[in-house]
């Protein structure tokens, strides 16, 4: 299959040499699709040409982190916000100097880090707090007070309905964590003010007038990794709100991932008025967004997405698979209202491009990302060094939030070139158990690995990640395939109607190929080696209690109600598997 990527040649290229032309001569392309990509650390706006799948222009702003705690992690709504109105106004102020006309953009997109948390005033329009990121652990103890009113303390109690395990990974939790310790949101969700939403709730809410009739809504893809929403029914469920305490009027509509959501307002921001009036009619989770760029749209077919975490997503069709193998059931895509929803099996790993940024912020053994590569390169090998990055606890296929970051098999002879070399031997390690895991769960073993995303760039990386998996990686020569993804879902929506969809109308893509260099003896050895150091990194971390004490609902209520409502839930999750199977 083809993956709908440009050709070599873009017209980026040859338009920078070009001298500013009159309004009318302008060069007639498209039509254009416009592509936010929010993601953890930074934020995207690119414009593809319809008709070919050709990237025009971009711009790029980087995303602050805080750290206020240990395991805290957190990001500014607004700066997040405002960082799209800069990567708009830039992108088209590049695009008109290429002389390429702005109002050929017919139709935006979203794709966005997934399950980052706010809640919002709808009223002023302001954050009530700052959005909790995806890695953030502060939830730890709200998940353990959960799995005490669990009948077996079962991590996968809710996984019927959700797909998903227990853990501070996804939204509930964090929503819940917000109710019990932030004053302003209790007061907002009393008084009918606040809004939740993940990332593109806010962005699009925003982006069509915010508290001036902007649209609340999301996807069913984003909505799927909240903990609150039946992947089965593909509605907000009641049962789960009320197990999380979650108010069900603060919750956004959920729609298809491509349809008008609303149109682009004038923002002071934007100087211009750029894409004022502009349908933003795709909205896809980052990983979903990635899976359609990479036309995965075949039962079997699977991508593995590079970036902070690494995600490995593989399309299961139109009935959700449940692992039995500690990966996720999540929702792949659903492109269109009266389209059928797709599932996918995903393995998701908390730390692959963050290990780098470590790297360079936190031990200064680089200056830039780049020179992790150059560093890997110069030994090739970790002689022996074994490096665990496990700084959010571990995900897939664990979930073992317990588990903390080690660097073990050190001698006098390591240096900082085996250490680099180890953390990205530590990426490729985390993506063979998912891969193991999903072959386990899907009975077809994987005959090659397509792959995407920034770090797909390191060729060392690429390398060590075919040989670890004895298998070919594949990458395609333009590795956007996020945000192509939502342009894809934005251009083809009902009303829209500029892009197909069809895998034959899509423009041929070259691939670069990564063959095995090692025989698999090898591979096994010191696959092997890395397991025995990831059970070293487990039981690290233990949970301390509070020191303010503990003003979550759960400890002002009965605990024999919640296990009560536990058992109803249970009860009703077995009957609707049941039904399914």
């Amino acid at each position: 299959f083809c993956s709908a990527v440009p050709r070599p040649g873009s017209s980026r290229r040859r338009g920078s040499r070009a001298a500013p032309m009159a309004a009318s001569d302008r060069v007639v392309l498209g039509p254009l699709v416009g592509s936010i990509d929010q993601g953890t650390s930074s934020t995207r706006f690119l414009v593809f040409n319809a008709k070919t799948a050709e990237l025009l222009s971009h711009h790029q702003v980087e995303i602050k982190q805080k750290f206020p705690k240990e395991g805290w992690v957190e990001q500014d709504p607004k700066e997040i916000l405002q960082s799209v109105y800069e990567c708009v106004e830039k992108t088209c102020e590049k695009l008109n100097q290429l002389n390429i006309d702005i109002t050929n953009i017919k139709a935006v997109g979203v794709s966005n880090q997934r399950e980052t948390t706010v809640v919002w005033d709808k009223t002023t329009g302001e954050p009530l707090y700052d959005a909790i990121v995806w890695l953030d652990l502060r939830t730890q103890p709200t998940v353990e007070r959960l799995l005490k009113i669990i009948p077996g303390q079962n991590k996968s109690f809710l996984k019927t309905k959700t797909g998903l395990p227990l853990s501070t990974y996804f939204s509930a939790v964090k929503l819940r964590w917000l109710l019990d310790n932030v004053e302003e949101i209790r007061q907002a969700v009393h008084d009918g003010r606040a809004m939740f939403g993940t990332i593109d709730s806010w962005l699009i809410w925003s982006l069509t007038g915010g508290k001036n009739g902007g649209v609340h809504c999301t996807d069913v893809t984003n909505a799927s990794r909240t903990m609150l929403f039946n992947i089965h029914s593909l509605e907000w469920d009641p049962e789960l709100c009320h197990f999380f305490d979650v108010p069900m009027e603060i919750l956004p509509k959920v729609r298809s991932s491509s349809e008008i959501y609303g149109l682009m307002k004038m923002c002071p921001s934007l100087k211009s008025g750029a894409l004022t009036g502009v349908p933003i009619s795709g909205c896809l989770g980052d990983q979903s967004a990635a899976l359609v760029g990479q036309m995965c749209f075949k039962d079997g077919q699977a991508k593995n997405t590079y970036g902070t975490g690494c995600f490995l997503l593989c399309n299961t069709g139109q009935k959700p698979v449940l692992s039995e193998h500690g990966l996720l059931t999540t929702v792949a895509y659903k492109l269109g209202r009266d389209k059928p929803v797709s599932y996918a099996l995903e393995g998701s790993v908390a730390i692959a491009g963050a290990v780098v940024r470590w790297l360079r912020d936190n031990l200064g053994i680089v200056k830039s990302s780049s020179e992790v590569e150059k560093l890997a390169s110069e030994v090739g090998t970790s002689y022996g060094c074994y490096f665990v990055p496990a700084f959010s606890g571990l995900y897939a296929p664990y979930w073992e939030p317990t588990a903390r970051g080690i660097i073990c098999g050190l001698t006098q002879f390591t240096n900082k070139n085996h250490i680099a070399f180890a953390a990205l031997e530590a990426v490729c390690f985390q993506t063979r158990e998912i891969l193991d895991a999903m072959n386990k769960d899907c009975g077809i073993p994987l005959s090659e690995l397509q792959v995407d995303g920034g770090m797909t760039n390191n060729k060392i990386l690429m390398q060590l990640q075919a040989d670890i998996l004895c298998i070919p990686v594949v990458k395609p020569s333009m590795p956007e395939t996020t945000a192509l993804g939502a342009a894809m879902a934005a251009g083809a929506a009902e009303g829209v109607g500029v892009w197909s969809l069809n895998p034959e109308d899509l423009t041929a893509v070259t691939w670069e190929r990564f063959e095995p260099q090692i025989n698999p003896e090898e591979s096994e050895y010191r696959y092997a080696r890395w397991k025995k150091a990831v059970m070293k990194s487990m039981g690290w971390e233990i949970s301390e209690p509070q020191a303010n004490g503990d003003s979550s609902i759960f400890s002002s209520l009965p605990l024999g109600f919640y296990i009560v409502s536990s058992m109803i839930m249970l009860i009703g999750a077995k009957y609707i598997s049941g039904i399914d199977k």
